[in-house]
Parts: structure tokens; sequence; C-alpha cells
């Protein structure tokens, strides 16, 4: 099959798929939730690809530039929510919350896949080496926390997770090319800003007044900042994520409207190709993916409720004067993660030549198990009003 119509069978179907997780479908919370994870993309392309051969991997490793256009895509709706009037506004004692919920998790869980990888020969084989690098990819995307759906508490500290999260995969991302740690990322946060800085200068310049032109250049930023951080071996989650929040800080209001559009219009498609492609050119890996998966996201619970349960009073006095814990602005957002986790983990394999390998299945399984434990647990419950005892 033409790359072409594989790629436009793949986006039909996940759009299908996607629409299934609607609450007007009455499914139960768990299998919406699943849904929504990405999961079903996943296997539909392991069906679609070894399991019935009917799209042609050879062809598909072609589109892998669109998959990186996907990746960064995710990493763009997340950088459009750093907008520089609202970081401004952060108190330093947001910021400590923020790294006193978000560096435990990111250091426990990097930790304990590295102890893992040295520990089960197997794993660190379907992982890739070298061990820290992956180690660091896996604790950064274990970070990540979904914003969508918690209060505007929950979503600010859910930011912090997915920044801190992104800074540690840019990070494993350079450290994996041992001779341009430090150039690769200077080099993404050269780019990224470049490219949103031209967004802005094009606005400024008037050139950017009708809604459709807008729309035109925020697809032609997107496509720049994928195609370079394909090309260049960087992450195009954190390239389009920093040039999405250039120009959501300083275009202006009706330009910034029309490029936002832009984004949330294409997500669903772009997110499904890429997993869907993933699926498709799955290899073989270790058994013991399946139990590290679960593993690393129960780690990821316990952490953060002892950081919720105990560290807040410590760190912000607002807290210690509730009569809850943890806090239950806190509790749906801080445990539940969605596309940012999956993404982050699917750049780095691109990078690495490796994309659809376990890395990327790992973080999703984790992402289904984090999703089981918010739904099935009363501990991490959607946000309620709090009960005095």
């Amino acid at each position: 099959m033409h790359p072409a119509l594989a790629l436009a069978l793949v986006l039909v179907a996940g759009i299908g798929i996607t629409r299934l997780s609607r609450p007007a479908f009455g499914l139960p919370p768990l299998l919406r939730g699943l849904l929504a994870s990405g999961v079903p993309f996943l296997l539909l392309g392991l069906l679609l690809g070894p399991g019935l051969s009917v799209v042609d991997v050879e062809g598909l490793h072609l589109l892998q530039p669109v998959i990186a256009l996907g990746i960064g895509w995710s990493g763009a709706l997340f950088g459009a929510q750093l907008e520089w009037r609202m970081i401004r506004r952060v108190s330093r004692r947001a910021w400590l919350v923020g790294a006193t919920l978000a560096l435990p998790v990111l250091l426990l869980t990097t930790v304990t896949a590295w102890l893992l990888a040295h520990a089960v020969p197997a794993l660190a084989e379907s992982w890739g080496r070298p061990s820290l690098p992956v180690a660091l990819v896996l604790g950064g995307a274990l970070t990540t926390a979904a914003s969508q759906r918690a209060s505007r508490l929950g979503r600010r500290n859910a930011l912090f997770d997915t920044a801190f999260g992104a800074a540690a995969v840019m990070v494993a991302v350079a450290l994996y090319h041992p001779h341009g740690a430090a150039r690769g990322v200077a080099l993404s946060l050269v780019v990224g800003a470049g490219l949103g800085g031209l967004f802005v200068l094009l606005d400024r310049g008037g050139l950017l007044d009708e809604p459709r032109d807008a729309s035109v250049a925020a697809w032609a930023v997107m496509l720049w900042a994928a195609g370079f951080s394909y090309a260049a071996s960087l992450s195009p989650f954190v390239v389009c994520g920093l040039a999405a929040a250039v120009v959501a800080s300083f275009s202006s209001i009706p330009v910034r409207r029309a490029a936002l559009g832009v984004l949330r219009r294409w997500e669903l498609p772009l997110y499904a190709a890429f997993l869907i492609v993933a699926g498709a050119l799955l290899r073989p890996m270790s058994v013991w993916v399946l139990v590290a998966a679960p593993a690393l996201a129960l780690m990821r619970v316990l952490i953060r409720w002892v950081t919720l349960r105990f560290g807040l009073d410590q760190t912000d006095p607002v807290w210690s004067s509730l009569p809850f814990s943890p806090p239950p602005e806190f509790a749906h957002s801080a445990i539940r993660q969605g596309a940012s986790a999956v993404a982050l983990a699917a750049g780095f394999d691109l990078v690495r030549g490796a994309f659809g390998g376990a890395v990327l299945v790992t973080i999703l399984l984790s992402v289904m198990a984090a999703e089981a434990i918010a739904v099935l647990t009363p501990l991490t419950a959607r946000p309620t009003h709090a009960e005095v005892s």
C-alpha cells in the first residue's frame, strides 16, 4: 500500500476510535479513560501492520517526518499554555510548591528505571542503551500530568510537572549524543524560540491580519520546527513547545486565537496518526516491559501521594490550615496523565531510530495503569468538596 494511502487510512481509523471515548456513548469512565489515553491507536496499528499486513511497514518508515509533526503538535499544545503573562505572575512560593511535587517524582522514578535496567538485562536490552538517558526519559515522561480536567490550581501545577518532565527529556536527548550534549540543548532553545519569534515578527509587521493568514503561518512554524527537529535529532515536543510558547506570549490576541484554534483542530488526527504508525512499527520486546510499566506507575502514584500528604504542609502554609489531605485541587490532575507523556517518550524513540520501541510502550502502559488507579481508587478520585472529619 502506498504510504500516503496508509496515512489516510490510519487517520480515519484513529478519529473513529477516539469518538468512542465521548461521554455520549455511555462507556464506563475507566474504558473512556483508556480510549482517550491512545491505547486503541497502538493496538490498531499493531493489527494493521504486523497482524494483518494491511499497511506496508517499510513504506511507513517514509512517514516518520509526519510522526515528528504529530509529536511536536502535542508539545505545541502544551507550550501554548505557557504564556509569559501567566509565568511572570507565578510567585516564588508557587514555583516551590511545583518543584516539591515534581522533582521527587522525577528523581525517584528515574532512579527506579535505572535500577530496573541494571537488575534485568532483558529489560535493558529492550529499552536500549545507554541506560541513563533512557531512565531520564522514563522519569521525565512519568513526571507529566494531565491538566485539562482539574481546577485552576491543579492545572497550574500540572503544567509545572510537564515543564520539569519536558526539560528532563530534552537533557536525555542531548545526553544520547555524547559529543554534542550542550549543542543539543542550545539548538533546541534557539530553534524553538527563533521560529516562534519569526511568527511574532510577521504579526507585528501586519502580515497576519486575517485569521487564515495566521493559521497558515502557524502551520508553517510547526512544520519547520518538527522538520528541523527530525533532521537534527532533537525532541520535536520540546522545539515545537518552545515555538508555541513564544507565539502565545507575544503575538496579538486575534492572531494568537487563530493559531491556537489550528493547534486544537489538528490535535486529534495527528496524535492518532503517530500512535497507529507506532503500533504498525512495533518491534519484539521483553515481557519484562509488562511488569516494569505498572511498577513505575505505582511508584509514581506513591511518591505523589507522599508529597501531597506530607510535603505541601511544610512548603506552603496555605495547606496547613485546611482540614483535608491531600488537597482535592491536586487529586485528579496529579495522578492522571495525557498525551504529553506518550509524546515525550515517542520523541526519544524517534530520535534514536527506534520508533515504536519499548520506551514508548512502557510509558503508554504506565499511562493506562495511572488511569485505572485514578478511576478505581478514592485517593485519586475527581476533585470533590472536602469532607471535614
